[in-house]
């Protein structure tokens, strides 16, 4: 296609709404419909009141030969005889958007994470829009239509409903972005009072006042663009109305600069490719770049610490959102490698800690600090001690659970923590500080999407377990063919049997790392007769089974008699003087004396539940 058949300008956001809500600009009809939910909409308001880029849009021009059936925007409402100047190509999902939750006076018909339906409008939180410790995008919130929030027995929690309620709470309506309408009213409600209309003004230059200022930068092809060039055009642009990520917006920021962000992720992921890392199979593009972020502004924070500056005036280490778009690109090119080397230290690291699988790491979001510290701490963090303090970081944050749900908060507090830690800081970081396990928690491990549970794995092939047919550890078996998993140890059929209830014999207690063809020889039977299977089937003695079973912190001769009780006791209490040590303090043990397992179960689910509840443990 020539070079004259389309047109590259920029034009104001508030100008491309109006031409939305004129029928100026429409769809044509083979654009699918609009899908984005409404955290998306969020992040894309977000990134237009810090002025970042949020993509290109490309347009048709209209009124050539080419002509297709047409639709306008979803929620304009265009006279019926508007004919379309422009039809959108790609950038239907942000201009929907935008058009929605800024230029209509309805409420918004979106979705929510789980694409179920919802009906609401978008507000920005003054205060928090304006506080630099936030994300910009976490001041901004969807309110349901009726304006107020209540909770599930319908009583009403947060009230909007009207323009004083608004005024009262200092929540802006993003509807009124380009209206100073609701200014004026804020300013009236509170009598003009010097507080007040400070806010208001710093809102208006930091917040609103970047709609006014935004524009997008168009494509526009040339109305005698053949049908099969705009049909090629629209399936090689169009983003099927996925976000844009942080890896995309700085992609399109170092651009400007001639840097390929794109190429060199390439470039970094292929450092690790080898079998070796395979543990790093699953780290993405924004992993990495939190953990360079992390980097860069730990050495900014340390350099500000180095002249002086006062504690108070330190810039954050972080990796939020705001803080990886901050992220300079000569920031980037000056730390992206000593992350790689970090990623690769944190492979290895995890190897000597017998973590080789992705199916059975405790946390994927635990690399990120974990590279992170090996890249700020650098030849400092392979002495002996320096390992045997980040082993016991890295298992307080695997058995205290503490990786789960928000972490990059723990990702700031553990990187200057853990590195002050290696470099001989008596204070140890709070994850180890505030890392505890219970005796009882082992009673409720039955799957491996727990984090204990694979941490627990990881300790029995540590502790050298072996399987029970071959000898061979089990960490070599599964790295030639992959076969190994946790199997029951009183096999579950039995355990039906003789009346043991599932949430016990289904416990990480009654679970070890076997082989396929070795549980296949258990089968359903008693310990004590798979034991006289396994010694025929390996050509062994029987004491060359117990031994080989005794790597597994079992005893052969609690299961020769088929002593479940026994058996589940003494593997507990094991189980969590293994843990005990992997995490350098002592796990809280909480069991009851005499108690059979069933029992202790049920007491551990009960307080398990409360905690989750934030209520007392043990009922009424």
């Amino acid at each position: 296609m020539a070079t004259e058949t389309f047109s590259i300008d920029k034009r104001p956001l508030q100008d491309l709404l109006r031409q939305v809500e004129a029928g100026k600009i429409q769809l044509p009809e083979f654009q699918r419909g609009w899908v984005w939910p409404w955290p998306n909409i969020a992040s894309l308001l977000a990134s237009v009141s810090l002025n970042y880029p949020v993509g290109t849009m490309m347009l048709l021009k209209g009124g050539g030969d080419v002509r297709f059936k047409y639709r306008p925007i979803e929620g304009a409402t265009p006279d019926g005889q508007a004919q379309p100047e422009s039809l959108v190509l790609d950038g239907q999902q942000r201009l929907t958007s935008l058009f929605q939750s800024l230029a209509m006076d309805r409420p918004v018909v979106t979705q929510d994470e789980r694409k179920r339906r919802a009906v609401g409008w978008f507000y920005v939180d003054m205060v928090r829009a304006l506080d630099e410790n936030e994300d910009r995008e976490d001041a901004i919130r969807f309110i349901p239509a009726s304006r107020q929030v209540v909770n599930f027995r319908s009583e009403v929690l947060e009230d909007y409903s009207t323009s004083e309620l608004e005024y009262r709470h200092r929540l802006f309506p993003l509807r009124c972005v380009f209206d100073n309408s609701w200014g004026d009213g804020y300013a009236r409600h509170w009598g003009y009072a010097s507080d007040a209309m400070e806010l208001w003004y710093r809102f208006r230059d930091g917040f609103v006042r970047s709609f006014d200022l935004y524009h997008f930068p168009v494509i526009e092809l040339g109305k005698n663009t053949p049908r099969q060039a705009v049909c090629q055009v629209f399936e090689k642009v169009n983003t099927g109305g996925v976000t844009l990520t942080v890896f995309e917006l700085l992609t399109a920021t170092y651009a400007a600069d001639e840097f390929d962000l794109r190429h060199h992720w390439e470039e970094c992921r292929a450092a690790w490719q080898t079998p070796e890392y395979a543990i790093l199979r699953d780290v993405s593009n924004t992993d990495f770049l939190q953990a360079v972020t992390l980097r860069a502004t730990a050495a900014r924070r340390r350099r500000e610490q180095e002249a002086g500056t006062d504690e108070e005036r330190l810039p954050r280490i972080g990796c939020k959102r705001k803080d990886m778009l901050a992220l300079s690109l000569e920031d980037y090119r000056r730390y992206a490698p000593d992350v790689v080397n970090g990623f690769k230290a944190a492979a290895k690291f995890l190897r000597q800690q017998f973590v080789f699988d992705t199916r059975f790491l405790p946390y994927g979001t635990q690399l990120i600090p974990l590279a992170a510290i090996f890249a700020f701490a650098g030849k400092d963090a392979e002495s002996a001690g320096a390992q045997e303090k980040l082993a016991r970081w890295y298992w307080c944050g695997v058995f205290g659970e503490l990786y789960g749900g928000t972490t990059e908060t723990r990702f700031n507090l553990d990187l200057p923590d853990v590195v002050d830690w290696i470099h001989g800081s008596p204070t140890e970081p709070r994850t180890v500080t505030a890392a505890q396990f219970a005796a009882s928690r082992l009673l409720t491990l039955r799957t491996r999407q727990s984090a204990a549970y694979k941490g627990i794995y990881a300790l029995l092939l540590k502790a050298g377990a072996v399987d029970w047919r071959t000898g061979e550890k089990a960490e070599v078996t599964a790295y030639f063919d992959e076969a190994v998993d946790i199997h029951h140890i009183f096999p579950q059929s039995w355990c039906q049997k003789h009346g043991y209830e599932r949430s016990v014999y289904n416990s990480i207690v009654n679970k070890t790392p076997l082989t396929a063809r070795t549980n296949r020889i258990i089968s359903g039977t008693a310990p004590s007769e798979y034991l006289q299977r396994l010694a025929k089937t390996a050509q062994t003695s029987p004491e060359g089974v117990a031994q080989r079973i005794r790597t597994h912190i079992v005893d052969p001769d609690l299961m020769r008699t088929d002593d479940f009780d026994a058996f589940f006791a003494a593997r507990q209490a094991v189980l969590l003087e293994q843990i005990s040590t992997a995490m350098g303090k002592p796990a809280v043990d909480d069991r009851i004396p005499g108690q059979r397992p069933g029992a202790a179960v049920q007491a551990a689910e009960r307080t398990e539940g409360a905690a989750q509840l934030g209520q007392p443990a043990g009922g009424a």
